[in-house]
């Protein structure tokens, strides 16, 4: 390991994807530290340690969500855009024909994201603002009475920009740095989070049993998420032999890699986005007085983090969204037409539909695997701060982001060391 860093650090072209990746880290790490003004940082700071779910989404902002900064959004208004487009295109067929135009279309694709991007982070922004106002934390907040309407707008546009700027900024890393750049942003972000939370933990409990049990848990999950990030079943698939011209082509075999968790996690995002939704408007009706006050407080009862119905839940939708992403994304691929243009048939399987219903088939059947454990690993925090009685947040997504970018940017440098004929990361 030790060795193959210091090889990846005496190439020269390495060693400037490097030094950029982490000096664009550095960058980020400044700018979330910019704040709006008028807001107050002792009821900022009161409200995130009330609130159990803002200081979850605080953890994937990497603190600029506590300091209310123009990066407080972080790159999530471009994620959410990206998913919605990426699940509209077999809706709209003028995306489907973009899909596959190849490079030209998707950086139209982009394009559209990137437009769609700028009313989602301030849609996001507002509702962010209204919910800090409410808790007294921001002043004349809003369009309504009482609210600067100039101050709101600038806010709102501080915010939709520092997105934009994050988002720009992890395009300059897949491009000339190492990893997938908006993945490596929200990387940079929850790792600078985790000595805070590792010693708020701690410090702030003095629970020793506790602090021992969660780091025990977290190396535990860690390598389940590897296991289960990089198990795949391999699908056999020959090609036939074809005279092109003057030359014998194909015969050769190979496989198709089906990925245990093609979703990644996604349906954790998806269902977190939901399960937050009823509890957040139910605080809004909590105080009203007869009946809405009183379904009010028990929606709002429902939807904490503590209440065993919030982890069933959670648990189910994480599962089914795993499921919906999945066969979105794998019907997108046309795995069964690809190879049946190209010569290439499984097997015992006739080409054509019938391979696309086998492949459905087994995606289907290894995909339970990856819905429970993306289930299983999702509710594990909580439970374990509810029996443990700890104060250290063990976030399962924030856990699937830093070990799948781990993995990620070890496999490039792992091509890079190999086509310069180095040995790699993996023995």
């Amino acid at each position: 390991m030790l060795s193959a860093l210091t090889n990846a650090w005496n190439l020269p072209d390495l060693r400037r994807k490097l030094i950029f990746t982490g000096v664009v880290l550095v960058i980020f790490r400044f700018i979330a530290h910019v704040p709006v003004p008028g807001v107050d940082p002792s009821r900022l700071s009161q409200f995130f340690q009330a609130n159990p779910l803002a200081g979850m989404l605080d953890l994937f902002s990497g603190g600029a969500l506590t300091n209310f900064s123009v990066a407080a959004l972080g790159v999530y208004p471009y994620i959410t855009a990206s998913i919605i487009i990426q699940l509209l295109q077999p809706l709209i067929p003028q995306l489907e024909e973009m899909a596959k135009e190849g490079e030209a279309g998707r950086a139209r694709i982009n394009l559209i994201t990137h437009v769609i991007t700028v009313p989602l982070a301030m849609l996001q922004g507002y509702g962010t603002g209204v919910l800090l106002q409410s808790q007294g934390v921001l002043e004349n907040f809003g369009f309504g009475p009482g609210g600067d309407v100039v101050r709101t707008i600038a806010i709102l546009i501080s915010m939709a920009a520092g997105t934009l700027l994050l988002t720009w900024m992890g395009e300059l890393i897949t491009e000339s740095g190492i990893g997938n750049g908006v993945s490596v942003i929200i990387f940079g972000g929850i790792v600078a989070r985790l000595p805070q939370i590792v010693a708020q933990g701690f410090f702030g409990t003095g629970n020793l049993v506790a602090f021992v049990v969660f780091g025990i848990g977290g190396v535990l999950t860690v390598l389940a998420i590897v296991v289960v990030q990089e198990a795949q079943r391999r699908v056999p698939v020959h090609y036939a032999k074809r005279i092109r011209g003057q030359r014998l082509v194909g015969g050769q075999s190979t496989h198709i890699p089906l990925r245990v968790n093609s979703a990644g996690m996604i349906p954790l995002i998806f269902a977190m986005s939901i399960m937050l939704f009823p509890g957040t408007i139910s605080s809004y009706f909590i105080q009203a007085g007869g009946t809405v006050g009183d379904v009010a407080r028990t929606i709002y009862t429902i939807f904490q983090t503590s209440s065993p119905l919030y982890w069933v839940f959670y648990f189910m939708l994480v599962v089914g969204f795993t499921f919906f992403y999945t066969m979105v994304i794998f019907q997108q691929q046309n795995l069964a037409e690809n190879l049946q243009r190209y010569g290439g048939f499984i097997p015992g399987i006739r080409p054509g539909r019938p391979t696309a219903e086998y492949l459905n088939k087994v995606l289907f059947r290894i995909t339970w695997l990856g819905a429970i454990f993306l289930g299983v690993v999702a509710v594990l925090p909580f439970l374990g701060e509810v029996f443990l009685g700890s104060t250290l947040a063990l976030s399962s997504t924030g856990l699937l982001i830093v070990v799948g970018v781990v993995l990620d940017t070890m496999k490039q440098l792992e091509a890079q060391l190999l086509m310069r004929n180095y040995e790699g990361f993996i023995k």
